[in-house]
């Protein structure tokens, strides 16, 4: 089906009005599409935006230029659609939500305009450094959070999804996640994630090879493990809305650095799950090439981006959009000589 559908969508993008391959990297965009729908006239509306957000005991090590306090903050002003992925979801007319799996301060729903879904069971995880960042149990709840929240987006008719997180602190998970998975480096993997210095990057570095090293220890243990070793929660829960999305064939524009850890460990479990997945972008974490390039990605942008969120999934989709009406309302050549 795959093999012939693929042929189908070439033959169709050279009928288009329009010399072909003349739209360039557009029409490998559609063709990426059109896969994930197993469809030659692909939608992406009506489309849903979901933030994980958690915390991270991995701070202690002074692995960020902000503390942990502020993931909560953020997600208070998140739940409002006030910050970079709620205003570019409003714009987009995307759906959004935000989910609690993790945070050290609880936050409450003000009023029944806001955003936030309250699904934590823990406050934070452990120090990645020294001990299982979560449990069994935890990770199994975190996961099965995420696979809930695809399946209300599928059930309420979404075709479309995109997945983001918040949490001070995180990009140190992911640098571990993503050495552990695509095989990069230490030095390759960390990054300046919200800011720190070079005595803060050099402190990173040390921190991602010492939980590395814990955990190579432990011998041969399998990716739901490496995950409860080296992971957070928001990473974990979105690692299960990638695997659930794939399975309902729902179309996944990935985000950044974070977002891609998250799918290198779902793709871990649920081998295949990149099939459903589109690039959003390349952000600036050194690591993040190394990631997509793992699981066989490219990038449709290269803003120079690196705050995470989700921002850079939804500043690629209009251009999925344009792919998407390419496919479907554009004439064809034979309609033009029709005339």
């Amino acid at each position: 089906m795959t093999i012939t559908l693929r042929q189908d969508i070439s033959d169709h993008l050279d009928r288009l009005c329009k010399p072909p391959g003349s739209l360039g990297d557009l029409e490998s965009l559609a063709r990426s599409l059109c896969l994930t729908q197993q469809t030659l006239t692909p939608m992406t509306r009506p489309r849903r935006t979901v933030i994980f957000a958690a915390d991270h005991g991995v701070t202690c090590e002074g692995v960020s230029a902000w503390p942990s306090e502020v993931t909560a903050s953020v997600v208070d002003v998140m739940k409002k659609r006030r910050t970079a992925s709620g205003v570019f979801a409003n714009q987009l007319h995307c759906e959004y939500e935000v989910v609690d799996v993790g945070l050290l301060r609880r936050l409450d729903n003000d009023n029944a305009a806001m955003c936030l879904v309250q699904a934590s069971k823990r406050f934070g995880t452990d120090n990645l450094r020294v001990t299982s960042a979560m449990s069994e149990e935890d990770f199994e709840h975190v996961w099965n959070v995420g696979q809930a929240r695809a399946s209300a987006a599928a059930e309420s008719g979404c075709r479309l999804v995109i997945g983001g997180e918040m949490g001070i602190g995180n990009t140190t998970s992911a640098s571990c996640l993503v050495s552990w998975f695509a095989g990069v480096t230490v030095d390759q993997a960390v990054g300046r994630g919200a800011g720190i210095d070079e005595i803060g990057m050099a402190r990173k570095r040390e921190v991602v090879g010492d939980a590395i090293m814990r955990v190579k220890r432990l011998g041969d243990i399998d990716a739901k493990r490496v995950g409860r070793e080296l992971g957070g929660l928001e990473i974990v829960a979105l690692a299960g809305f990638y695997a659930r999305a794939a399975e309902l064939r729902l179309t996944i524009v990935l985000d950044g650095f974070i977002a891609t850890s998250s799918a290198l460990l779902a793709n871990a479990i649920c081998p295949d799950v990149t099939r459903q997945m589109i690039a959003g972008h390349r952000s600036t974490e050194p690591g993040h090439l190394g990631a997509l390039t793992h699981l066989g990605l490219t990038p449709v942008l290269e803003l120079n981006l690196r705050l995470g969120e989700a921002t850079g999934a939804l500043a690629a989709l209009p251009l999925v959009d344009l792919a998407a009406a390419m496919m479907s309302d554009m004439a064809t050549l034979s309609e033009l000589a029709a005339q």
